[in-house]
């Protein structure tokens, strides 16, 4: 055979006609969402009445919400073409359904918008209008520049908490951006195609994560808009997303060298010592048991909350629950098992060849036992579905 017949030729270009009637969407908006039942219909109404003129299409992404939130959006995109549904089984996190549907849209654009009705999205058009003059890479919807506002949509403490985040933010980023945590903010589809692989897509922050990955600082513009209150449903907002914050800020100091699960694996471990470290003080010193009896105490301790930890943190996206969480819990008790025999085993070779001292030899070991626990638990424990 001769190599150019080897070589597959060029797929010829699609030049089939649209469907009469049908315009193809010149923005997709992506609408991440759980247990927003009661804001689907009120989000597909004010959106056909800001893009009114625009050819647009909305695609809500929804983590399996027991409410029947997908089961609502399927139904109205029955009747409305410019309505779409991911309904995502097994997976959760609103970073990673925002780039899900991003990279669902064939849309020259795409905009990220909150389902509970606070972003402001009559600001959609501006944002198009920027992106389509070339004025910006990036339009965010910010409410820290001059005319933009958070006080209806947040309380005094959440205000403090998204101004500490922001500023935090800021250091790391190589453009000004003010509102850094904003959620809704618009693109070009190719542009966010292009930063995909770059993503850790881990957390709530996905505009931070695309600001952060890009691989040369963006240009951004930032729109003002008022933040208003909830319309429905309760906040997403707690102390582990803000854990997620700063493990994702952190990930990203590190030029994204070490992957963000692991870093959250490591301060879980972090505790897990402070938890064996109390309980061996306790039964050994308070209750007065024998150091080897207080020791497997404290062992069994600390796995355990490493790993109620780990299932609520680190893999809160592939939570365990009912009896996959029992099982998961022996399975990791195996491995965290058989990670303390490599901890020792290599820890007291080094120290016998006399290659280290007792301190480093034991760091050694430790450093083997958290990789070994990682990718095991990663593989067998928390395995993706």
């Amino acid at each position: 055979m001769r190599l150019a017949d080897a070589v597959p030729a060029e797929p010829a270009p699609l030049t089939a006609p649209s469907p009469p009637g049908l315009v193809p969407p010149r923005l997709s908006v992506i609408v991440p969402c759980y247990q927003e039942a009661a804001n689907v219909i009120p989000m597909v109404e004010r959106l056909a009445a800001a893009l009114e003129g625009t050819p647009w299409e909305v695609i809500f992404v929804d983590d399996d919400s027991p409410d029947g939130t997908a089961a609502i959006a399927k139904q109205i995109a029955a009747r409305d073409p410019r309505v779409r549904c991911i309904r995502r089984v097994g997976r959760r996190g609103l970073a990673s359904a925002c780039l899900e549907g991003m990279l669902a849209s064939a849309a020259p654009y795409v905009a990220v918008i909150d389902g509970d009705g606070q972003h402001d999205e009559t600001v959609l058009p501006r944002m198009l209008e920027a992106l389509e003059q070339g004025r910006a890479e990036i339009a965010v919807g910010s409410r820290h520049v001059a005319g933009g506002d958070a006080a209806a949509g947040l309380s005094p403490l959440r205000c403090g908490v998204s101004r500490a985040g922001a500023a935090l933010a800021r250091a790391l980023l190589p453009v000004r951006v003010a509102d850094p945590m904003s959620g809704f903010f618009m693109l070009p589809r190719p542009l966010a195609e292009e930063l995909a692989p770059r993503l850790s897509a881990t957390g709530f922050k996905i505009l931070l994560d695309l600001l952060l990955s890009a691989p040369r600082p963006l240009r951004v513009l930032e729109l003002p808009y008022r933040f208003r209150a909830r319309a429905a449903g309760e906040s997403k907002l707690d102390a582990l997303v803000l854990v997620e914050y700063l493990g994702l800020l952190l990930h990203k100091a590190l030029g994204g060298a070490v992957p963000l699960r692991f870093l959250a694996f490591a301060a879980v471990g972090a505790v897990g010592l402070v938890v064996h470290l109390a309980v061996l003080s306790l039964a050994h010193g308070a209750l007065a048991m024998g150091f080897g009896a207080a020791q497997w105490a404290a062992t069994l301790a600390a796995m355990t909350a490493n790993f109620l930890l780990n299932n609520r943190i680190t893999y809160r996206d592939q939570r365990l629950r009912g009896a996959r969480l029992v099982r998961g819990l022996l399975l990791f008790y195996l491995v965290c098992g058989i990670g303390a025999v490599a901890n020792v085993g290599v820890a007291s070779l080094l120290l016998r060849d006399g290659i280290f001292d007792w301190g480093v030899a034991g760091a050694a070991g430790a450093l083997l036992t958290l990789v070994w626990n990682y990718a095991v638990s990663s593989t067998l424990v928390w395995r993706a579905r």
